[in-house]
């Protein structure tokens, strides 16, 4: 909370502001690193040892208090009063539109459904979806997502969970069927969709 409150600080100012000794928060700094919470840096000042002065990682931030999903149903609420449903149907169809170039981009040499799952897992996985994919005894794949970053504007607005269906269908081709099994806003532990090559 100190460093949140005050930046960089030395062992010795931030034992001297918690009553302790330098050394006392020195070793509570020490396992905080070790947890990828915190991190030093040397700040060398005229003649001596440089003074080693510690800050918060990115991984400590994201322990505070964040209310991105409050106010993206906020911001999705707005547009729904203010300009009405075309308005976020607009929006919708922007993000989908871009997330299918830059998935198509990316996923363009993949020859196979195989590869191209894979691939999609890759960039589902980046983006916070916690993907994975196995084949199913009948043949079918399963692309399996155990998290939702987006889970309180898909709430909010389910247009999303649909724009989503429509980009995994383009971007694994016209000779694909996906079908959704699970649905995290529904209520499902998870989201699953079945993959599977159409006969021609």
């Amino acid at each position: 909370m100190l460093l949140k409150m005050h930046g960089a600080l030395s062992a010795t100012a931030i034992g001297q502001m918690l009553g302790t000794t330098g050394e006392a928060a020195r070793q509570q700094l020490a396992r905080l690193a070790d947890d990828g919470l915190v991190h030093a840096t040397s700040l060398a000042r005229g003649v001596g040892r440089p003074t080693q002065n510690w800050q918060l990682t990115q991984a400590a931030q994201k322990r505070f208090p964040d209310t991105h999903a409050a106010l993206t149903v906020q911001l999705l609420d707005i547009v729904r009063s203010s300009l009405g449903e075309d308005a976020l149907d607009t929006i919708i169809s922007t993000r989908e539109a871009a997330t299918t170039q830059a998935y198509h981009n990316v996923m363009a040499d993949e020859p196979s459904l195989r590869e191209r799952v894979a691939r999609l897992v890759q960039l589902r996985s980046a983006e916070g979806y916690m993907a994975a994919w196995h084949e199913q005894e009948d043949g079918s794949l399963l692309l399996v997502e155990n998290h939702c970053p987006i889970c309180a504007a898909a709430t909010a607005c389910q247009g999303f969970c649909r724009a989503e269906l429509d980009v995994f269908s383009a971007v694994l081709g016209p000779d694909v069927s996906v079908t959704r099994e699970e649905h995290i806003v529904s209520g499902g532990r998870r989201c699953s969709y079945a993959i599977r090559e159409i006969a021609s």
